[in-house]
């Protein structure tokens, strides 16, 4: 049986001009008009005046983020040929660096949101670097995998409440607004996708130090499997009573606060590395 869609292979078509997808940057490329508009549409445009668009890509998203007139728009995108077609069909445009790597926050007016359909292979990462700049983003709209965006949105107690849901929730309310299907993108990835949308809290105190906070929670859900008291044996022998016997995955935000209140947790720890894997 044939398939009900065909698409270039490993190649997405822009009237005369051709952009390869790169696999080692994790490019999909958006092809569906009214997937993008429902994305930018997402946006509210409320307690910011500029977005920083997170890989823009062949400008799917872009353009209908620029007919926004409620916030000025920037762009972060690492891949030359990309770069190439967006200055050619889309004009001057406020293009910044990596992401990653750039010091991009000083390039932006603050507070600003944040969009975009992130690349798998670093979704992760972004995430991270959402939660240094919490207090400058008051609210992101972005596209990942499928799993990626449950997890993120899940509640205390189900199977994919894991690490990032503790880590974004507590700073931000996190909402599942829909399902992206493959065959939308050039290339089609092999899993579904998600677009959710992040609203910040605006919690100015976290009621801990956050990267203790941090560093419980991944240490925590390093072996999810086990209780507390022994998942957190590299930090500390004392647990309190009410979570000894408990799993990382049924606790709160709230709990996870005053567990790690509970922690002296030692200064002279290796840094946090960006990772974000759940041992299952």
């Amino acid at each position: 049986m044939k398939p009900k869609h065909k698409f270039p292979r490993q190649r997405a078509e822009h009237e005369s001009h051709a952009i390869r997808a790169k696999k080692h940057l994790g490019q999909h490329f958006l092809r569906d008009e009214s997937v993008a508009n429902q994305i930018a549409d997402a946006l509210t445009g409320h307690n910011y005046d500029a977005v920083l668009e997170i890989g823009p890509g062949t400008g799917v998203l872009t353009k209908y983020l620029l007919k926004r007139a409620d916030f000025q728009l920037f762009l972060s995108e690492v891949d030359t040929e990309s770069i190439i077609y967006l200055r050619q069909h889309y004009g001057e445009l406020n293009l910044l660096g990596d992401v990653l790597k750039s010091d991009v926050i000083s390039s932006l007016p603050k507070p600003f949101a944040m969009i975009g359909n992130l690349p798998y292979n670093i979704s992760s990462p972004i995430f991270f670097k959402l939660l240094e700049w919490h207090s400058h983003v008051p609210e992101m709209v972005c596209m990942v995998q499928k799993e990626v965006g449950q997890r993120i949105c899940a509640p205390p107690g189900s199977k994919t409440y894991g690490l990032l849901s503790v880590l974004l929730q507590a700073f931000y309310t996190a909402d599942y607004l829909f399902t992206v299907l493959p065959h939308v993108f050039v290339p089609p990835p092999k899993v579904d996708s998600a677009v959710i949308k992040l609203t910040s809290k605006n919690v100015k105190d976290l009621g801990c130090k956050q990267q203790d906070f941090v560093r419980v929670v991944k240490t925590a859900f390093n072996q999810r499997r086990k209780t507390l008291r022994n998942a957190l044996k590299p930090l500390t022998d004392s647990v309190l009573p009410q979570f000894a016997e408990k799993r990382a995955e049924t606790l709160s935000v709230a709990d996870f606060v005053l567990l790690t209140n509970s922690i002296m947790v030692p200064d002279n720890l290796p840094p946090l590395e960006d990772n974000w894997t759940d041992e299952s």
